[in-house]
């Protein structure tokens, strides 16, 4: 039986773990672990646990001997993993190169940050060079890791998510009719497009906005919103459970942002059932059926995020249809079922197992 090793953070070691149950299920045996609970470095700050991290990382190898290693960030983990005698696959879920620069001009101009960005940059090219095969999460990424790896290997390899766990859920009561937004605040140039918001509140005073999401730049953008009455922030909910509630309850899902790659809520939302209007960036035509599932708005235009919210509000069989269109959608193109399999044929190619 194939043996995948499955390293990533912890936030994302839920749907790491959905990922290898899917896989089992075609007889691949797997381990998921925390890449930094097992071989830590800097810049993390847990000085103790550098000194035993190579005897941590060869103890795992040694016992759970995997015949591919899937590294889900670029971290001290996965270097050391390209150093071994074994297949190494660099899952990339965001735009690492155009972050890093976003990074240096926001939250860490200081000389010191700049020092930790500059580190972080070095390990995460030395695990692309030396890994077997880079695997982008969207199409639009992948040919961005051309023009920084032109002669890498590479192949998409989507978020999946499992449909049986998206189902309504009451336990949230909010004012109808409403917009519900799910997104974080951690890169400004995502989150800056919520600015536009204002003009879309004043649009539609009757319509209750919710905001769902927190990070550092949410105090930027807060004060701008929170002085409208039809407008609120309910800050980071249990996941997965209380996004499900939140989700149930809505009447329209938006996604107001400026660069996103593989936004999880937009399949959440759209396995709910509902219409979705999302910013035609990165990854997000990958993801939704434009004008089937819901509608793509351009950038910095409120204009159209305006118009088409007020098509789906005064059409409600407009948005039963866009709901039902758009559960069938990720059902069909994204369940673990449909990527675990594509991903067994591809690692097949690659790696010669």
């Amino acid at each position: 039986m194939l043996k995948i090793l499955i390293a990533g953070s912890p936030s994302k070691i839920f749907h790491l773990e959905e990922f290898a149950k899917s896989l089992e299920n075609i007889k691949v045996q797997c381990r998921v672990v925390i890449d930094t609970s097992v071989y830590s470095g800097f810049p993390s700050r847990n000085i103790s646990k550098w000194f035993e991290t190579k005897k941590r990382f060869n103890n795992l190898i040694s016992e759970f001997k995997p015949d591919v290693i899937f590294v889900d960030r670029q971290t001290n983990f996965g270097l050391a993993s390209t150093e071994l005698d074994i297949p190494v696959l660099v899952h990339l879920r965001g735009d690492f190169w155009e972050e890093a620069e976003m990074a240096k001009k926001t939250l860490y101009k200081s000389p010191i940050m700049r020092g930790v960005i500059w580190y972080k940059e070095r390990i995460a090219n030395k695990c692309f060079d030396k890994s077997t095969i880079i695997l982008p999460i969207c199409k639009y990424l992948e040919k961005r890791v051309h023009n920084f790896f032109p002669d890498k290997k590479t192949d998409v390899l989507y978020q999946g998510i499992d449909p049986s766990k998206w189902y309504d859920e009451k336990g949230m009561n909010l004012k109808h009719p409403c917009i519900g937004l799910v997104q974080s605040a951690n890169i400004w140039e995502k989150t800056k497009q919520l600015m536009y918001l204002p003009k879309v509140l004043e649009a539609f005073p009757d319509v209750t906005f919710y905001w769902v999401g927190d990070g550092p730049y949410r105090k930027e953008v807060l004060p701008f919103l929170e002085i409208y009455d039809n407008f609120n922030w309910l800050g980071k909910l249990d996941y997965p459970k209380k996004i499900r509630q939140f989700l149930t309850e809505i009447d329209i899902y938006a996604l107001l942002t400026g660069i996103d790659m593989s936004p999880l809520s937009l399949q959440e939302a759209q396995l709910m059932k509902k219409p979705v209007i999302a910013t035609n960036v990165g990854g997000i035509p990958e993801l939704m059926e434009d004008k089937k599932t819901g509608f793509l708005v351009e950038k910095d235009n409120h204009l159209q995020i305006i118009e088409k919210i007020s098509l789906l509000l005064n059409n409600q069989d407009k948005r039963k249809e866009m709901g039902n269109n758009g559960r069938e959608f990720i059902s069909k193109n994204f369940s673990w079922d449909v990527i675990s399999k594509n991903f067994v044929e591809m690692m097949n190619r690659y790696t010669n197992n």
